[in-house]
């Protein structure tokens, strides 16, 4: 394995990929599987934040259309989810002996450290994995929107958004045999194409603070250590 051209990464996870396909909770061998992932490319080299989603839990907009629950609760509810995933991959991490810190931006002093950037970019110096859980703190943002300012806050080289697929396709190929799997992208084509991979609020923040955005499957072993090293994996999104 060559060594990483990226000195510090952010792994943007979705909470589907902490359980089965059409799952619900947090499934141990899924888990355990990311977690390896992760131990992995540290040694490789780059300084490793990670931001969890909570969509194997609940979605806020999405429960509060089906509830009587404000959408205001709801998007709370689901930060309070990302603490949940997040605790239980710093427990796994933790057991393969990859030191890890959760740090969440709504407060929870029973289980994690406060979001204060000064403190998660010493953890990263440090070597420590640092999950970033509570997404940005406020409703109606989405975890993809706080991988985004995560990202430009902790001044990272590379957003890595880890999905279930491999890549930015033309449309969804689950539903369409003929979908095309692009190799890069700028992001305005991601805009103007409104290719759903992130929100366009994310992918504006990327865009802004020029930061490089490389969708990969997850599941596909080996692929991030590759991305890091500057291969040819998935999709990349650049200017």
């Amino acid at each position: 394995m060559g060594k990483s051209k990226y000195k510090r990464v952010l792994l943007k996870l979705s909470g589907e990929s902490f359980c089965t396909p059409g799952g619900f909770g947090i499934d141990g061998q899924a888990l355990a599987s990311i977690a390896e992932r992760i131990s992995e490319i540290t040694k490789n080299g780059p300084q490793v934040a990670v931001v969890v989603g909570a969509g194997n839990f609940l979605r806020g907009k999405h429960f509060s259309q089906a509830s009587h629950i404000p959408r205001n609760t709801a998007d709370y509810m689901g930060m309070l989810t990302t603490i949940i995933n997040a605790c239980a991959l710093q427990e796994t991490l933790e057991k393969l002996g990859q030191e890890t810190r959760v740090l969440s931006a709504i407060d929870v002093p029973a289980l994690c450290e406060s979001f204060i950037r000064r403190r998660a970019i010493r953890h990263l110096e440090r070597g420590r994995v640092t999950i970033l859980a509570g997404g940005t703190g406020n409703p109606f943002f989405t975890t993809d929107t706080c991988a985004a300012l995560r990202a430009t806050e902790l001044d990272v080289d590379l957003l890595i958004k880890a999905t279930k697929v491999k890549g930015v396709y033309s449309d969804d190929p689950k539903k369409n045999p003929d979908a095309v799997l692009f190799d890069e992208l700028s992001y305005d084509q991601v805009l103007n194409q409104n290719l759903r991979i992130m929100d366009h609020s994310a992918i504006s923040l990327c865009k802004e603070n020029k930061i490089p955005i490389i969708v990969l499957n997850i599941f596909e072993k080996g692929d991030i250590a590759k991305a890091l090293c500057g291969e040819k994996v998935g999709t990349k999104i650049i200017a």
